[in-house]
């Protein structure tokens, strides 16, 4: 199996790449009118590395309860309190290097389509995590993930609902062994360009192109609650930012890191 490796130490630490004068941009997204707590701390995280422009985007339903402040983007909402408009959206998905996608969406048909409709469209980096995961999955799936700029970093229960949403022949299971995870990770995404990191029996899973990765969660500063927080996958944005073509060598020095 060329396609797999277990990654016991880091290979190649890209830390050093981070360079040391502001340069690109990226935008964190996500919210609802009633949670946007990890948003913001997100946001609060990814300030530490030289980033020249970071912008949070939010639904405008939380324009009242959150300061006015520069790198606060607020965009239409619905009744509910969250997206609204795919335009806007995508306009803002547009607007940065990367993108991160962190969730804390509401669950409805106008956000479902309006998050969906961006995510395919996107033409720049965009990590989708947490609840967006959901959305996407409920409207036209097939689309977002044949969009090579699009990274998922899903649960194995998320991905589970993705690709019975697709048709996928071959089925996740939690039930399965590291092996047959991997395996079927290599075959979807040669089938698809997307990217995909998850966690299955305390192992992260980096899938890109065919080529599966695993480092133990263990070995990391992580747990499997912590995995979820938002933490990581600022680090992932950042590092890959800095190191753009790298993916997979980028998305394990975030976990070492």
């Amino acid at each position: 199996m060329d396609y797999f490796e277990k990654i016991e130490v880091q290979k190649e630490d890209l830390t050093w790449n981070i360079p040391e004068t502001n340069q690109g941009s990226v935008n964190v997204i996500g919210g609802n009118s009633k949670h946007f707590k990890t948003e913001i701390k997100t946001t609060e995280f990814i300030s530490k590395y030289p980033i020249k422009s970071l912008k949070l985007i939010l639904p405008n339903s939380l324009k009242s309860q959150l300061p006015n402040l520069p790198n606060f983007t607020f965009l239409e909402s619905t009744d509910s309190g969250s997206f609204a408009n795919e335009n806007e959206l995508l306009d803002s998905f547009n607007s940065a290097d990367y993108n991160l996608l962190l969730g804390d969406l509401s669950k409805n048909t106008i956000t479902e389509k309006a998050v969906a409709a961006a995510c395919k469209n996107s033409e720049k980096p965009l990590l989708i995590t947490r609840d967006s995961i959901d959305l996407i999955a409920s409207h036209q799936p097939e689309k977002v993930l044949m969009n090579e700029n699009v990274t998922l970093m899903a649960s194995m229960a998320q991905l589970q609902k993705l690709f019975r949403a697709v048709y996928y022949p071959k089925m996740l299971l939690l039930s399965q062994s590291l092996i047959q995870v991997a395996e079927t990770l290599h075959k979807f995404t040669l089938s698809y360009p997307t990217k995909i990191i998850t966690l299955h029996s305390d192992q992260i899973l980096i899938a890109e192109n065919g080529q599966v990765k695993a480092i133990q969660l263990a070995k990391t500063n992580y747990n499997a609650l912590s995995f979820w927080q938002g933490e990581v996958a600022a680090k992932i944005v950042a590092l890959n930012l800095y190191n753009p073509n790298n993916f997979i060598n980028a998305t394990i020095s975030a976990f070492f890191s």
